[in-house]
This record gives structure tokens, sequence and C-alpha cells, in this order.
């Protein structure tokens, strides 16, 4: 029987399906795998099935020589952790799980929004600490997003889904920076500079990670935006210049931030920590357990398929 090594435990219903057909090895941590971990899975499993900040790298790929593993079926859409090239050198398919994570990591777009513009993040906060003595008219006054504009950086599957919520949903002005002209069936405006979309009211990064993108929002793009404006990252933290953030944000350069990533992860600055106008999430992009299901089976399909010697569904 095929051996496939699942890095960290998925759902029920996934583990079931999958020690249906295959030889399952699980490891016995929620940790990323180390580098010593890696080699050994290229080494001793058919089919490695890896999450996020499992680092198959190019040195992972040569240390393990010829690899017995010929697919990294990866639980996720985004694979930045991922050497692609090497893994491709090495003889070994990748594959991902588009479209199963496209309008719950859309949907916590929303939520950074809403809780950074509105405050109610620092509202909650309040209401905690039993400091709330009562409503008034001019108590934390944040920003209304409706009719307002929204500038979406990366204008892929869950980029066009955050638009269309934030267009028909809330009325907002979309416009849009995306490296290759991408043309959409709705009212959305493609802009030709990254500079002009930071001007917008909400930024949302919607980005793929990797190398193109690491640090395409700097201290640059940064001092663009406006001082009522509100940034969003759900895309991979190191799309983002933590350090020129951070400096924006205490310069006042704009108003708040809305993270579910980080560049150093699970690390988060003190000063981002220390900050009200920012909210912080654990990465919770796909949390919600049919979703996670939805991209087990995906993973899965790509897994069985290559048993069988079929075509890859999800090839990256």
């Amino acid at each position: 029987m095929t051996k496939l090594l699942i890095s960290r435990a998925l759902p029920d219903a996934v583990m079931d399906a999958a020690r249906a057909r295959f030889d399952v090895t699980t490891r016995p941590t929620t940790q990323p795998m180390t580098h010593a971990e890696c080699v050994a899975a290229l080494r001793d499993h058919d089919i490695v099935l890896p999450t996020l900040g499992d680092a198959f790298t190019a040195a992972a790929f040569a240390e393990a020589g010829a690899p017995r593993c010929k697919l990294l079926a990866n639980f996720g859409v985004g694979y930045n952790h991922i050497d692609a090239a090497a893994a491709q050198a090495a003889g070994v398919s990748v594959t991902n799980t588009p479209g199963a994570v496209t309008d719950a990591t859309a949907d916590i777009a929303m939520t950074l929004m809403l809780t950074v513009a509105r405050r109610a993040g620092e509202g909650e906060r309040l209401v905690r600490a039993g400091q709330w003595d009562g409503w008034h008219p001019t108590q934390m006054l944040g920003l209304h997003v409706s009719g307002k504009t929204v500038g979406i950086v990366g204008m892929g599957r869950i980029g066009q889904a955050i638009a269309r919520r934030c267009h028909f949903g809330f009325g907002m002005d979309v416009v849009y920076y995306n490296r290759s002209q991408k043309a959409v069936d709705f009212a959305a405006r493609q802009l030709g500079s990254l500079a002009e979309v930071m001007t917008a009211d909400v930024v949302i990064a919607a980005v793929p990670g990797g190398a193109a993108t690491h640090h395409l929002l700097g201290a640059e793009a940064f001092a663009a935006m406006r001082p009522h404006a509100i940034f969003i990252n759900i895309a991979r933290g190191d799309v983002v210049d933590e350090a020129a953030l951070v400096a924006a944000l205490q310069l006042g350069t704009f108003a708040g931030a809305g993270l579910d990533v980080y560049e150093f992860e699970p690390k988060v600055p003190a000063a981002l920590i220390a900050m009200e106008n920012v909210v912080l999430l654990p990465h919770l992009g796909t949390a919600a357990l049919e979703v996670r299901e939805a991209m087990g089976h995906m993973a899965l399909d790509n897994c069985i398929a290559f048993a069988e010697g079929r075509a890859l569904p999800n090839p990256v």
C-alpha cells in the first residue's frame, strides 16, 4: 500500500478517508516539520501531505538525494513553504487546494475590515475591562466603510471574492493592483501602479506569497496611504515588511490595520500587540470545519490520482 505522511492531523473525516486508501503516518504534533523531518519524509514515504510552514527547501531536497517521495500534496492554496523549482528538479510533483479556501479567506478579510474600521476589538476590550461608562455621541467613532473605496492588492480568486463582497455588500468602489492584466465581470478598475491603489480608504492584501511578492508592501507603499485609511493582510505574512508596517502605524501614517498573517509567524511584534488600533488574528483564514474538510479531501484527491497514475487535479 502507498505510504502517505500527513504532517499534522486533519479533521476526522479526512483522516478516515486517508486511512481507507493509504498506509498513513501522522506526526503527533501541531508544530511545523523540522528540516530533518522534511528530509526523512522525502526519503521514507511515497507521498507527503504538507501543511503551512513545513519547509521543503532546496536544501531539504538536496540532502534527500533521489527521494522516494514523488508528490507533495499541499494542504492549502499557498505553497511558498515549498521550493517548487527544487521539487521539480528532484522529480517531485506539487499540488495545492485552490477554490476550497476562497470564500472562507475572503470572509476573514471582511471580519478584519469591519473590526478595524468600527473599532470593535478596542470596544470589546473596553467592556471586558469594566471601563465602559455608557453610550455618548462621540464615543469610539470609527470609519463608515459603506460607499468608500477599497483597494485590492492581488486580484486572483480570493481578491475577486473580497472585491465582490465589498462592492455588492457594502457598495464600495473597487480598485485593484495586479501584476498582469486581469478583467473581472463586475464594476472594478485596475490601476496602473501599487501606489495608486494604496490611496484607497481600505487596502487589502490578497497576493500569493513567494519571492516575487516578498516585501511588496513596505515603507514606500505605506507612505502612500491616507491618514484615515486601514490596511488588511490575509495573504502571506512576508508580503509585508513588518518593520515598515510598525513604523508607519507608530507615525500615524494611516489609521489602523487588521492582520491574520505575520512575517515571522507565529511571532508577532510586541509593538503591534501594544497598539489598540490593530486587530490581530491567529491565521484563521480557513478555520471552519467544512472548509478544512474540503481542503483535506481536495489534497487527498491529488494523492489518489497520483497513486492511480492519473493526471493530477491541482498541479502548481
